[in-house]
């Protein structure tokens, strides 16, 4: 059946830990409610006295019964087993009331661990791993091993049960007392020997779960392209095929879990019949009472139950510490990206230099891109206020030199300097106020626009965002909003169009005034129109303000003050637009092939006649 598991492959941050390790690290959660812990604990004491009593009581009834059977009797035994119905309820609400608080304090600081974890990552993380899978152990996770803590509050309950049991039994039966707990060793046996295997089949659970979560995940997020070439068969085909994947390793865990019942079960049949079978000719003999021979048959009861919930605890506890596996080995991922001191960074002149910086993606993000160097050897100068176009090919490494600025990968050998500081140096956290990125695709948070663009700077009132939201094109563009700033943007900015999502976020950065802008392609999917109200808002935010443009618009590539020609991760040509143009080189090139269209005055070479000049580039 090894077919069933294909695809279930471990993430690559995924470690194994022992029992010990992973019951040590969840027992630290619980010190700071050592308090609670005690009253739950003192709870479970009185829960388990008190339920052992009623059968205690009632076969002593029996006994006294048998010389006096008068209604003042009956009515005080009555009256007894619901006096301690009722203290066991009490004390059991205690328990449960007081548990589910602890559990529920634990569970909430675990699952903001993990979060936090997942936040902090760097940017290459989440290339290697779906994020679907990433949310499954933030959620799923922390849900189960929630169930599995409340298990163990719940066993504590049980083990203390069988002990009050087994002192009171031996106290009036030695040989029936050792009968009944000769069974306790073979039902644990039998437990413990599924311990391994249940673990596995739960692990293999876990992560066709997670598996499922990402690929709906990236179903609906791509629903529209989806219908749009109508291939809504072929996601809905992936989909059952990892739906049966996901039943057949469920199957197998549940058989795996419902086989340990009917097995104990058969065990503690065998070890009923002894013990009737004992107890019976020992009452026969008069070396035990009725009431007491009553009191071991409801023993069976309250100790064989206890004692298989106790063994397959073992059984059931795996599938609690897997989920506590997958979720600290979430937390204990490391960061690729990895600030070596934390300088404080209170203002930025905006001056960059890469010193023969090299640069490799993981070899997972991408099979074409593979163990290949990006930036093989790649050093460049930024002068603080410099608007600096960088243009290429598709590979060329734009778009990487912008996320190393921007601290999103880990650079390999080299250096990077911000205003003569390396990089590695700086605090993160503080140095990300400094930039501000528009990317090709802006991502808008459900809420209202004012609350997007408050987004950039938290702590601005309704006037500073109106303001940074009217310095783009004059505001204009605020009219063709329904509700204006207040206009809900929908799920990642669906009410909008995509040139107003760009405006957005570009209001989002003028707000936070960066004192390094990136833009990466940031007009390259509006209409004309539209990118000429970006460009006049640009033209604003970039004054005496660093610069990177990632363009395919000619708008923001004449203007800048130099433009950068890559090929291959280095610099080929370097200059402003008319110097690249009259060197007649790559520049000249990728403007005939990308740029020469977008002029004002251009004119297709099918259109023009005979007598139209023609200029070769």
């Amino acid at each position: 059946m090894g077919f069933i598991l294909d695809g279930l492959e471990t993430e690559a941050y995924d470690r194994n830990y022992n029992d010990r390790e992973l019951l040590s690290r969840l027992a630290a959660y619980f010190g700071p409610h050592r308090p609670r812990m005690a009253l739950v604990a003192a709870a479970i004491a009185l829960n388990s006295l008190a339920g052992t009593g009623g059968p205690i009581l009632i076969s002593r009834g029996i006994d006294l019964l048998r010389d006096d059977a008068s209604t003042a009797l009956l009515l005080l035994l009555t009256g007894g087993v619901l006096l301690l119905g009722a203290i066991a309820w009490t004390f059991n609400f205690i328990q449960q009331w007081f548990s589910a608080r602890v559990v529920g304090d634990v569970v909430l600081r675990i699952r903001e661990e993990v979060f936090a974890a997942t936040i902090r990552h760097d940017m290459s993380f989440y290339d290697e791993h779906p994020s679907g899978k990433v949310v499954s152990r933030v959620t799923s996770d922390t849900q189960d091993l929630s169930e599995v803590v409340t298990l163990t509050m719940s066993l504590f309950s049980q083990v203390l049960l069988v002990i009050v049991m087994s002192i009171w039994l031996s106290s009036i039966n030695a040989l029936l007392a050792l009968v009944l707990l000769s069974l306790a060793p073979i039902s644990v046996a039998i437990a413990l020997s599924f311990r391994r295997i249940a673990r596995r089949v739960t692990q293999h659970a876990k992560r066709v779960t997670a598996k499922i979560n990402a690929q709906i995940q990236e179903s609906v997020s791509g629903i529209m392209i989806a219908k749009n070439f109508r291939q809504e068969r072929a996601i809905y085909e992936a989909f059952a095929a990892n739906n049966r994947q996901a039943y057949h390793v469920q199957l197998r865990r549940g058989l795996t879990f419902d086989t340990i019942f009917p097995v104990l079960n058969i065990a503690s049949g065998l070890g009923v019949a002894v013990l009737i079978y004992a107890g019976g000719l020992a009452a026969g003999a008069g070396a035990i009472s009725p009431g007491n021979w009553y009191l071991f048959m409801q023993a069976i009861g309250f100790f064989f139950w206890p004692l298989i919930s106790i063994a397959s605890f073992w059984s059931q506890f795996q599938d609690g510490l897997s989920a506590a596996e997958r979720v600290f080995a979430l937390i204990d991922a490391e960061p690729k990206v990895v600030q070596t001191g934390s300088e404080p960074v209170e203002k930025l002149a905006g001056g960059i230099a890469f010193r023969n910086l090299k640069f490799t993606y993981t070899p997972v993000v991408t099979e074409s891109r593979g163990g290949e160097d990006v930036l093989p050897d790649f050093s460049l100068d930024i002068r603080p206020g410099e608007t600096v176009a960088l243009v290429g090919h598709t590979g060329a490494g734009k778009s990487s030199i912008a996320r190393l600025i921007s601290r999103f990968y880990e650079f390999q050998d080299g250096q990077l300097l911000v205003d003569g500081r390396d990089i590695r140096q700086l605090d993160l956290s503080q140095y990300r106020r400094h930039l501000g990125i528009v990317p090709q695709e802006p991502f808008l948070f459900s809420g209202s626009v004012l609350e997007n663009i408050r987004y950039g700077l938290p702590g601005a009132n309704d006037d500073e965002v109106c303001v940074a939201a009217e310095r783009i094109s004059g505001g204009d563009w605020l009219g063709d909003l329904p509700q204006g700033l207040d206009t809900d943007v929908g799920e990642r900015g669906a009410n909008l169009s995509m040139g107003q999502r760009q405006l957005v976020a570009l209001a989002r950065v003028l707000l936070k005034d960066p004192a390094i802008l990136i833009l990466d392609e940031a007009t390259a999917s509006v209409d004309p129109f539209t990118e000429a109200q970006i460009q006049e808002g640009l033209a604003i935010v970039m004054q005496n303000r660093t610069s990177i443009i990632i363009a395919h618009r000619l708008s923001t590539v004449k203007h800048a003050d130099r433009i950068i020609v890559m090929d291959h991760g280095r610099i080929i040509e370097e200059g402003s637009h008319a110097g690249l143009m009259a060197q007649g080189g790559s520049y000249a090139e990728l403007y005939d092939t990308y740029f020469r269209h977008q002029e004002l005055d251009y004119r297709a070479p099918e259109l023009l006649d005979d007598r139209t000049p023609v200029l070769v580039w």
